[in-house]
């Protein structure tokens, strides 16, 4: 999922969407979300992914908020945008352990990519999460670099910073993993700013705690010392992240 958090211009009940989901309030994200249009039951279904991502639970709530997108979907890219859904929570549940469905999510990305047109907004987010499956699923950090890219620059070309702080966060990973310090500590920096910045608290203790592993001490300590506190504060959110604070292996999985 992603999204540009807040500004002047958002409308009340995006902001007030916003404000909830980037506090790791994602049900009450989506109570407020009306159900008569096919825009807002993709949202809801996507804010129910994404709280399979980061809590490992709800996944019988995202499943129902998902069918009920894929019912109500009408254009290509509306069911592409539903199939993206369909494959990010196929690739949450064999990622987190819950049941192998590596298959079902590369089959629904696939059916993504040939519903939704070069150019289109959406197209990033779909590249973005090719990426994830070619990274953790795959194995493949090749593709994974590929794919992050072609996201990164769409993330760029429509404006969209939430995104492009998840395409500078894995790109970092993977830079980390091949020994460029200094290209993951700028890419790192730089999705900690865009976080902070957006005011998107459930992903700055994930920023904060990646910084920390290109960082010398003291500052390593400091950077996870603060991710400790958010993660905290959030009740535990994300839950993936408690292996990350104690501390982190480099090249570990992240979300």
């Amino acid at each position: 999922m992603s999204g540009n958090g807040t500004t002047a211009g958002d409308d009340p009940l995006q902001t007030a969407v916003w404000r909830l989901r980037s506090r790791a309030c994602w049900t009450d994200a989506a109570a407020l979300l009306p159900s008569d249009t096919a825009a807002f039951t993709l949202q809801r279904a996507g804010l129910m992914v994404e709280r399979c991502l980061y809590t490992e639970r709800g996944w019988e709530e995202a499943e129902d908020a998902l069918r009920t997108a894929e019912a109500v979907a009408r254009t290509d890219e509306e069911r592409g945008a539903a199939a993206c859904e369909r494959g990010q929570l196929a690739y949450a549940a064999t990622l987190h352990g819950v049941r192998d469905r590596a298959d079902e999510a590369r089959a629904a990305l696939g059916r993504a990519a040939a519903l939704i047109p070069p150019g289109a907004s959406g197209r990033a987010l779909l590249d973005f999460r090719r990426g994830l499956l070619a990274e953790n699923l795959t194995r493949s950090p090749q593709a994974a670099r590929a794919a992050y890219r072609r996201a990164h620059a769409a993330a760029t070309a429509h404006a969209d910073p939430l995104l492009l702080s998840f395409t500078w966060r894995h790109l970092a990973g993977l830079a980390l993993r091949d020994g460029e310090l200094a290209e993951a500590r700028h890419g790192f920096a730089e999705s900690l700013r865009i976080r902070e910045e957006l005011g998107y608290l459930v992903g700055t203790a994930p920023a904060l705690a990646s910084l920390a592993d290109t960082e010398s001490e003291p500052e390593a300590s400091r950077l996870r010392e603060e991710a400790g506190r958010l993660f905290r504060l959030l009740g535990g959110v994300p839950t993936w992240l408690a292996r990350q604070l104690t501390p982190p292996s480099p090249g570990a999985a992240t979300a």
